[in-house]
């Protein structure tokens, strides 16, 4: 890097990296969105981001420094964090039936609230986590940070990141609005009366995509539990299933016409009304465990949680303060707690149980920043278990207003909003250590950076609400189209603690169970010290999905699997064109997906793709798009 004092030291929040890295953030905000409720998880925004920040700054507005291009990361990076914090939460509020649409003022609230409190919590703690914490490898920021260094001169780094979005769009819009060819194969062999083995895919680059980026390892586990619901429990114990549901729905008959018919709707049923209890087990199991195996750094994070907080705010050489000021911080923290006591009263309409869900919430964000900001250092951001954070909070936040006496709508829904705002705050958090260290190595002033992530929040959590409210209407949230796992997941548990619904509570123990044995055996794989883990928690969202969305996944991870190169790296990894062409896969695919969604809104319909040629012709465009990915992730163009 360039010495300080130099013009590439000093242009940071320039105004068109202040309008570039906004418009990124609402972007791929509205992408992740429907990427996360689409299959459970987000992809980072940082990398691409920062390699098209790097394209557009120098291409297209010959010029640009290093520091500005990171500006613009972080403030894209704010947007993917924020979504995922939101989706994972929020839609829980429409699924218990206390919304009947995403209403855009309180979703904007809890986005901005639970975003900045990430931010200002975290501030304390940059230099315990980011400058005196050797140990901590950060493997997305320093990924980030190499890209931004290379500088990106030939623009190839670029154009693949842009040549995967015009590839995921086109895909998504043959399917979803030309009706060129099916957006899935599917079929189911029946097996008796009940049973029913099912059998299909999703066309969609973006699974490929996701499937790529996560890496084989991952995908395996994923369809590993796609496999164990739709190919053991629904073919071989489709009566425990139905019987689970059935008593749920107050049925007296197991074998109740519902999980008779065709036996691709049988399965669909049992799915719908079965095995997604089975993976919620699994998943809250998963979520507790993943805290745990974390528990010898969780008072590692209490300590530096202290730590930061007691030092004083650094200086810079010239006598600059390297971050926003105590005051700033305090200000913005305490407007933000009155935000949220402001919404819990609204939602709750009583101030007692509004009052002590603020002073959950307040200890619970302050506590999981410190964790998730510990953790995005040690594994990155992609693999913190942030969904296990918020089944924690949810948990005591439930149990806690359960003792204190309150039930019913106003308990569900104080626990979901202390659940949203602890998702969103340890979302952020994550995103705002990862982005501090990438800072941190190429030069960046954190203050800057930390008001380009406040204002990247904001903008940000403006576009929440309306691309919910669009892709609900478009699709249906908890469908097939948009599952949602982790809303399905937190609104369950909310109906549990409080509502008068009755849940297949066996089913969620049979999931339990499985969650159990599948942490045993990852215990013996750890003993004998071998390359592969089992992880639960991809193992739950497995169960949770359609069997349609993990088989792509399984097939971009064999497809990065096969075209690793030799030397490939964590810290050069994200450069490469296989993972910068998905990216843009992904957020190709997801704009066009929100698009259409404003399209259906606005009462144009798109194509069918029920004419007789459309099998073969979707089997052909599915190797089609499997070929453009190998071609690309072995260096070649698409």
């Amino acid at each position: 890097m360039a010495a300080t004092g130099t013009p590439e030291i000093r242009a940071e929040l320039s105004p068109r990296a202040i309008g570039l890295g906004l418009l990124l953030a609402a972007v791929l905000g509205a992408a992740n969105v429907y990427l996360g409720l689409k299959v459970g998880m987000t992809v980072s925004a940082s990398i691409p981001a920062a390699v098209v920040a790097m394209l557009i700054l120098r291409r297209l507005m010959r010029g640009g420094t290093v520091l500005e291009a990171n500006q613009v990361q972080t403030a894209a990076s704010a947007g993917e964090s924020l979504a995922a914090g939101i989706l994972f939460t929020v839609p829980a509020l429409l699924l218990i039936g206390v919304w009947t649409r995403f209403e855009f003022w309180p979703t904007t609230l809890i986005a901005i609230a639970g975003g900045w409190l990430g931010v200002l919590f975290m501030i304390p703690m940059r230099r315990v986590f980011i400058e005196d914490s050797p140990e901590l490898p950060y493997p997305e920021g320093v990924a980030c940070a190499s890209v931004l260094e290379a500088g990106g001169e030939d623009g190839e780094g670029g154009m693949h990141v842009l040549q995967g979005g015009l590839f995921g769009a086109l895909v998504k819009a043959g399917v979803s609005l030309l009706g060129l060819f099916k957006g899935s194969l599917e079929g189911a062999l029946a097996l008796g009366s009940h049973r029913a083995l099912f059998l299909g895919a999703d066309i969609s680059p973006a699974l490929l995509a996701v499937g790529y980026i996560v890496r084989l390892e991952v995908a395996v586990q994923i369809f590993l539990g796609g496999a164990l619901g739709w190919l053991v429990l629904i073919p071989l114990a489709p009566e425990m299933v139905a019987s689970f549901a059935a008593s749920s729905a107050g049925l007296v008959e197991a074998s109740s016409g519902a999980y008779e018919g065709p036996a691709t709707e049988r399965a669909w049923t049992l799915w719908s009304q079965g095995i997604r209890y089975v993976g919620v087990g699994t998943m809250a199991v998963g979520g507790i465990a993943a805290l745990f195996r974390v528990r010898s750094g969780l008072a590692r994070a209490l300590g530096e949680l202290k730590r930061g907080w007691g030092g004083d705010s650094p200086v810079s050489a010239d006598g600059e303060a390297v971050d926003l000021a105590p005051r700033t911080v305090l200000v913005l923290a305490s407007l933000a707690a009155l935000i949220v006591f402001g919404l819990y009263w609204h939602f709750t309409g009583d101030p007692g149980i509004a009052l002590l869900a603020g002073v959950i919430m307040i200890i619970a964000s302050f506590f999981f920043v410190g964790v998730a900001s510990y953790i995005v250092g040690l594994v990155g951001n992609s693999n913190s278990p942030v969904s296990g954070m918020t089944i924690t909070a949810v948990l005591m936040t439930g149990g806690l207003l359960w003792l204190a006496g309150y039930d019913g709508i106003q308990g569900m829904v104080a626990t979901l909003g202390v659940a949203a705002i602890v998702c969103c705050a340890a979302c952020t958090a994550g995103d705002v250590c990862n982005d501090l260290k990438t800072g941190s190595i190429v030069g960046a002033t954190p203050r800057h950076q930390q008001t380009m992530q406040l204002i990247g929040v904001v903008v940000a959590a403006l576009v929440m609400a309306p691309v919910l409210q669009l892709l609900d209407n478009a699709y249906g949230i908890g469908s097939r189209e948009l599952a949602a796992p982790q809303a399905s997941l937190f609104a369950s548990l909310a109906r549990g603690f409080f509502g008068d619904e009755v849940l297949p509570w066996g089913l969620v123990a049979i999931g339990a169970g499985i969650g159990a044995v599948v942490l045993a055996i990852d215990e013996l794989l750890a003993r004998r010290e071998g390359g592969f883990r089992l992880h639960l928690m991809p193992i739950a969202v497995g169960l949770y999905l359609p069997f349609g969305l993990s088989v792509p996944i399984m097939i971009g991870g064999l497809i990065e699997w096969f075209t690793r190169k030799p030397g490939e790296t964590d810290a050069n990894r994200g450069s490469t064109s296989g993972v910068l062409f998905a990216s843009g896969v992904v957020a190709g695919e997801a704009l066009v997906g929100v698009g259409i969604a404003l399209l259906i809104g606005l009462g144009v319909t798109g194509g069918s793709a029920d004419y007789a040629a459309a099998g073969w012709v979707t089997f052909a465009a599915a190797i089609a798009g499997v070929a453009i990915f190998v071609r690309v992730a072995r260096g070649g163009s698409a």
